[in-house]
């Protein structure tokens, strides 16, 4: 019996120290670099016309390399120049209407208004004459009252002329109504609009890439109905590119952003590319699909984003990538739109627009 307990005593002894020993000599849990598994992604644009047309030429194709501005595609404008020509010619009706009204009246419109005002003003004197001579001679009966009236109708009809004459006159030394010409410079401005808008319309009928990227798919033909809603061809923007990858609650603790990064994929063994921890969600999810280690399939993860330098375009959307974090801070994290939005961003120090691939492939998201 003794030597039972003896046995006994001897085995737990042995546990108790073996796990002693594992604890002392098992590596620290959170020793050595943060190694993640995830998928190269990027955005993309569809690019569209904003009016519906027929297209007339199509120039960029699956695999080209677009530059900021390049010509990706061209509608048919014959209907749409047409239009444009007639608002040119109703502008130039209008303006040629607005300076006659600046104008006022011609020294010969004048001139006449006042030989009107000069003839009225003769014929009412010489009706006052004849009109003064009948009464004089209606007292000696030499004269019919008849004649007398008619007389003094005819000089009250003179003097009627005369004020409008007189009217006349000082309407055309006037000239327009400060009214008409405000009511013909508006219509002007109104024209003038018109034509900007069909002008903008000439433009927007030249496809143009908004940014660098490469041709994806080319949707539409020359002869397709062009709208809004039927883009031309799929952009995939090659900067910024990032992995998206997920992190678990315990390597929550142990990165930050902004971290320098190591990027390696199958394609380039022995090749990894510099990148930076540059976004870390604030919200935990369940582990998407995608995820390739054992360990994270059935935990809550939290997505991050490690933005790559990638000068040679090796990376593709989707490809499977292996990223390591190491200690150090590679580039300054600052705050954006993104954190407005409850998401942190990191600024990339080799931005050449003034603003972060981070907070841009932020933003789009």
């Amino acid at each position: 019996m003794k030597k039972r307990i003896l046995v006994l005593a001897v085995l737990a002894l042995c546990m108790v120290g073996g796990a002693l020993a594992w604890r002392a000599l098992r590596p620290a849990p959170d020793a050595g670099p943060v190694v993640l598994y995830g998928n190269v992604d990027l955005r993309q644009v569809s690019l569209a016309f904003k009016d519906a047309e027929r297209v007339a030429r199509v120039l960029a194709r699956e695999g080209d390399r677009l530059a900021p501005g390049a010509l990706v595609a061209v509608l048919e404008t014959d209907r749409l120049d047409r239009e444009i020509s007639r608002a040119k010619a109703r502008v130039a009706a209008q303006a040629a209407a607005l300076v006659r009204l600046e104008n006022g009246s011609r020294p010969q419109e004048k001139r006449r208004a006042r030989a009107d005002a000069d003839a009225a003003a003769v014929e009412l004197a010489n009706a006052e004459r004849t009109f003064a001579r009948l009464r004089a001679l209606s007292g000696t009966g030499a004269a019919r009252e008849q004649d007398v009236d008619d007389a003094l109708a005819a000089r009250d009809r003179a003097a009627a002329r005369l004020r409008v004459a007189q009217a006349q006159l000082a309407l055309v030394e006037e000239g327009p109504r400060r009214e008409d010409i405000d009511e013909a410079r508006a219509a002007l401005a109104a024209q003038r609009a018109d034509l900007a808008v069909l002008e903008q319309r000439r433009a927007d009928s030249e496809l143009r890439a908004p940014l660098s990227g490469v041709v994806r798919s080319r949707l539409l033909e020359p002869g397709d109905m062009a709208s809004a809603q039927r883009p031309v061809c799929t952009v995939a923007i090659t900067d910024p590119k990032w992995v998206r990858a997920y992190l678990t609650e315990t390597q929550l603790g142990r990165v930050h952003e902004g971290m320098p990064a190591e990027v390696a994929i199958d394609a380039r063994p022995g090749q990894p590319l510099e990148g930076w921890l540059g976004f870390i969600s604030p919200t935990a999810e369940f582990t998407p699909r995608n995820v390739e280690t054992p360990e994270l399939r059935t935990s809550l993860v939290y997505e991050a984003r490690v933005f790559v330098r990638d000068p040679g375009d090796v990376l593709r959307l989707g490809m499977p990538a292996t990223v390591t974090l190491r200690e150090g801070h590679a580039v300054p994290v600052r705050t954006g739109e993104t954190r407005q939005a409850n998401a942190t961003a990191a600024a990339s120090p080799t931005a050449q627009a003034g603003a972060s691939p981070t907070a841009q492939a932020g933003a789009s998201q």
